[in-house]
């Protein structure tokens, strides 16, 4: 069997990977065309009838999953079976038979750096118990956070009672005594480096981080590596990224130029500059970041998670790195890989429309009661009855109005549980399912059975 797939250019390299082995395991020979395209899904039959070349051995012709119109225009220009095939390429070996693909997201290749801010104002337990915390979100390295213009007596301390729990460890100062007792203590790595105080960087006997003097000019940040390299300091370079409103689309041209200038230097970025001054979630801004960083080949992150909006930025970049890791590695788009961080929103809500729910309804005996969430509206079915408002009191006064007789308060509060959940799936575009969770990603705490009703036994005095 001679097969012709025909694909777009972004999923070029993810078909060619997939197929490599499973032509082999299933018996089959193929070609492929690459359309002038870049998105499949874009495709249409009739747009592809005048552009097909397919060779003279074909047996068949299998088109992207999303070109799924009218075939006939390609029925006119060649007589061989067509197929459409999968809309996900990772279901490609099922439409073969064979096995699904499973997404390995383990691997990853850039460092998370949490840094602990303002350390100096913290005792050691409250200390060690952030970290403990960082490091269960994924963190590689306790960033040791001092203050800009003081001197921390008791860094040493700190970082010698981190190390004591495990902890890798990385000190965050200008200050070149702080700096000295850190490194003492087992400190490995020393954000950061520049004219100031290179000089002393020849004595800690660690790796440090590069920084420019003047953040505009590379040449300066020049002079400090030239000056580390001739020293045999290892070192990382971070050209530093500025906030939005401060230059943050150049500091991004900074971090092209400078990999362009060292190709094969160690680099690293703060992007905890952006995360922490700009008013938005924090997950996507550090899912673009961490891709951002693996196509550039930064391998190193230095992020913190101080504001409340991200205040679980160590669990982002985890998966952020791992997902783009994927991406890269396999030449597919980080689409439908995983939604762990599709949090306030979901991938894909499924509708049973207004007229199922009226039949279900009338269909329905018993006087539980089923809720659904569609269309803006809350949905409440049973024993017959079908109510609907887009506000949950609304709802419930209907059926209050209705001469329930099953509207005990334990069962008035949970069908209000069950409402709000429903209220707030509609305010934001999520699914919602009666009794279960909202999906809020990696976020998500499961439901239990102690929030479904249940008759409970009275309590004595």
């Amino acid at each position: 069997m001679q097969i012709h797939f025909v694909t777009g250019k972004l999923a070029e390299q993810g078909l060619r990977n997939i197929l490599e082995s499973l032509a082999q395991e299933v018996g089959f020979e193929y070609t492929i065309q690459v359309m002038p395209i870049t998105v499949a899904a874009l495709m249409t039959p009739a747009w592809l009838a005048s552009r097909l070349k397919i060779p003279p051995e074909t047996n068949k012709l299998i088109l992207p999953g999303y070109c799924d119109g009218d075939l006939e225009p390609l029925k006119e220009v060649t007589q061989l079976p067509i197929e459409v095939g999968p809309k996900d390429l990772r279901q490609l070996p099922g439409f073969f038979g064979q096995k699904q693909l499973k997404a390995d997201f383990g691997e990853w290749d850039i460092e998370i750096i949490a840094e602990i801010n303002h350390a100096p104002r913290l005792d050691i337990k409250s200390i060690l118990a952030m970290a403990e915390d960082l490091r269960r979100s994924g963190a590689n390295l306790i960033d040791v956070g001092c203050e800009p213009n003081g001197f921390w007596s008791d860094v040493g301390h700190c970082v010698a009672a981190l190390k004591e729990e495990g902890h890798r460890v990385s000190i965050d100062s200008l200050n070149p005594d702080e700096i000295e007792m850190a490194v003492a203590a087992g400190a490995e790595l020393v954000l950061s480096v520049n004219y100031s105080n290179r000089q002393h960087a020849t004595d800690w006997g660690c790796e440090v981080v590069a920084i420019p003097d003047d953040i505009h000019d590379l040449n300066s940040l020049q002079d400090t590596i030239d000056y580390l390299s001739q020293r045999n300091v290892p070192l990382r370079i971070d050209p530093i990224l500025e906030p939005i409103g401060f230059g943050f689309a150049a500091s991004l041209q900074r971090y092209l130029d400078a990999r362009e200038r060292w190709p094969d230097a160690e680099m690293m970025m703060g992007i905890g500059n952006l995360t922490e001054l700009t008013d938005v979630d924090s997950a996507g801004i550090n899912f673009l970041l961490l891709a951002f960083c693996q196509e550039l080949g930064i391998r190193s992150v230095l992020t913190t998670q101080v504001i409340n909006w991200a205040r679980s930025a160590v669990v982002e970049c985890d998966i952020a790195r791992r997902l783009v890791h994927y991406s890269q590695k396999h030449h597919v788009p980080p689409k439908k890989l995983s939604t762990q961080l599709v949090m306030l929103r979901d991938a894909k809500i499924v509708e049973h429309g207004i007229d199922q729910l009226q039949v279900m309804a009338a269909a329905i005996r018993d006087h539980n009661y089923r809720i659904f969430a569609e269309s803006g509206t809350i949905h409440l079915l049973g024993g017959g009855r079908y109510w609907s408002a887009e506000d949950p009191f609304d709802l419930f006064d209907q059926l209050a109005d209705s001469g329930a007789k099953n509207l005990t308060p334990s069962h008035a509060f949970y069908l209000g549980f069950e409402m709000c959940k429903a209220l707030t799936a509609l305010q934001l575009g999520k699914q919602y399912t009666q009794d279960e969770a909202l999906d809020w990603g990696f976020l998500t705490q499961p439901e239990h059975d102690r929030h479904r009703l249940k008759r409970r036994k009275p309590t004595k005095d």
